[in-house]
């Protein structure tokens, strides 16, 4: 071999190595953020099954394993929609205000919010839980929700309408047809919205947002950035109550996750191999559209170059492994697990204790969301520091943790979500009223974005296990998990802009931060 040879094949080699270090550089980040979100609930379970809620080996084993694909699914679904659902979202936000027709908005903004609603992972977990509805009706109207409040909420940030009246205007319609809908199907409606905003729509819908507002150049242009993903949150509730006028859930429909059932390792293995072609189907069916919507928009624009092209297409390439994975692992390990261990505490002689162990949960999951990250850089970036992470993260977890001791109190007694949800949005809607608008924004925002991946592929099934246990009605006491996690973060949210307003009107007016001041301004 000659010495050119010898060097060419040497550079060869060194590019290939370069280019392996570079996806584990940057698959680094998503894959922390994905350990951190799923490690905390996997410690918490391995405490309760070597204590008071023993689980058998092979469904130990199970766990573990679809942790495992919890985590680099989760991991490998984040970096995928950094890489492509973020910069088509701002490219397609600049283009179609750009042309500045009403239309085209309502009409892009209509369709991209039902196609990337269809990939959300959380949405697709909850399908399979809800029983006697096919899983693609709620999924498709649930779409259309967010479709069609999506295009709401472009146009509120293109007309500058502030989002309080918007939200009280809306939130009357919700419970107003609640009036007319089986009770039987206000949680599961309520559950619904919060599972739409997850780690595939908000870093879309957010990016779509800064994209409209970057062709404003008011002060309020970016403060009117937040708010999408409150509006989008409404959509799904009014249409699945509207599924409700059709349908009639029925608890007794449910059929628990069956815990699962191999002799050895080998047996676990090839029960997850057998799975694959399965969710590699339904996941194609998810991401088509959005791949048939890259290919048009690129036709109609030209907008996108090529370099950008390439790089969206991988980050949907690792979109569809991650999300393969991601179902893989919930399915068959995760949330039959939770649902045994749900049941195994309910019926134990003290199961009071599901109230303090679903809050410790919540408390640790939700500082680990990766959607809650997007938005607390986003939150920080428009407010120039005055909103800092870790007050953002205290109040959402806190918020979350309350919520989830709630929601347990509603499986052991079987009160009612209204008795929450009533008082909750009430409470929310007249801070409204008294805290800076970009709060108001923000905090209904973080009430869709909290209720991220592991509310629904592990507390949700936990609330359904112990609800059996109990004998308490599935589709009344146990769904709504998701919903009390969305709604009160939007009360400490605001209580804590409430708390920033009143440290800014007591400190002397030169040691007043210029964020804040500018903050204020802007609201």
């Amino acid at each position: 071999m000659s010495h050119r040879t010898i060097q060419d094949e040497q550079a060869r080699l060194r590019k290939k190595r370069q280019k392996a270090e570079s996806f584990f550089a940057i698959f680094k980040k998503p894959l922390h953020e994905s350990l951190t979100s799923v490690l905390p609930v996997m410690l918490i379970v391995l405490v309760l099954c070597f204590t008071i809620a023993p689980v058998p080996n092979n469904a130990m084993v199970a766990f573990l394993l679809g942790g495992v694909m919890l985590i680099v699914g989760m991991g490998l679904f984040t970096l995928g929609s950094e890489m492509s659902m973020i910069p088509l979202g701002q490219a397609v936000g600049s283009e179609i205000t750009r042309r500045r027709k009403v239309w085209i908005i309502a009409a892009v903004g209509f369709l991209i919010g039902m196609i990337i609603t269809v990939a959300e992972p959380d949405l697709q977990v909850l399908a399979n839980q809800v029983p006697a509805i096919e899983n693609n009706v709620i999924i498709w109207s649930v779409a259309v929700g967010v479709g069609v409040f999506l295009v709401i909420a472009l146009l509120r940030i293109v007309l500058g309408i502030q989002l309080r009246w918007l939200l009280i205007g809306f939130y009357i319609v919700v419970f107003g047809l609640a009036m007319f809908v089986s009770p039987d199907f206000w949680a599961v409606a309520f559950d619904s919205g919060g599972v739409t905003t997850g780690p595939m729509t908000v870093p879309f819908i957010m990016a779509l947002g800064v994209g409209v507002c970057a062709v404003r150049s008011d002060k309020k242009a970016g403060g009117d950035s937040f708010g999408l993903v409150a509006l989008c949150s409404i959509g799904p509730i009014i249409t699945v109550l509207i599924l409700g006028l059709l349908y009639k859930p029925d608890g007794s429909a449910y059929t628990a996750a069956v815990m699962p059932d191999a002799k050895d390792t080998v047996e676990m293995f090839d029960l997850y191999l057998s799975e694959i072609p399965h969710y590699l189907k339904e996941t194609a069916s998810a991401l088509l559209p959005i791949g048939a919507f890259l290919i048009l928009f690129q036709l109609v624009t030209r907008r996108l170059k090529r370099k950008e092209i390439v790089h969206m297409v991988i980050g949907l390439v690792y979109v569809y492994i991650g999300l393969t994975v991601f179902l893989m692992g919930v399915n068959v390990g995760f949330m039959p697990v939770g649902s045994f261990l749900g049941g195994s505490i309910a019926s134990h002689e003290y199961n009071w204790l599901l109230v303090p162990i679903a809050m410790v949960i919540g408390y640790f999951i939700v500082q680990a969301e990766p959607a809650v990250h997007v938005l607390n850089k986003q939150v920080e970036e428009i407010t120039a520091g005055a909103i800092p992470a870790h007050a953002m993260n205290m109040a959402l977890s806190v918020g979350v943790a309350l919520s989830l001791g709630l929601a347990m109190i509603r499986v052991l007694t079987g009160i009612s979500i209204m008795w929450f949800l009533i008082p909750g949005y009430a409470i929310s809607l007249a801070l409204s009223f008294v805290v800076p608008h970009i709060f108001t924004s923000v905090a209904f925002d973080s009430g869709g974005v909290a209720s991220g991946p592991m509310t629904a592929t592990f507390l949700l099934p936990f609330a359904l296990g112990a609800c059996d246990a109990v004998g308490g009605n599935l589709v009344t006491d146990a769904f709504g998990v998701v919903a009390m996690v969305a709604m009160t973060p939007l009360v400490t949210i605001q209580l804590l802009g409430l708390s920033y307003q009143r440290k800014l009107r007591r400190a002397p007016a030169p040691a007043a931060p210029v964020a804040v001041e500018e903050l204020i301004e802007l609201c």
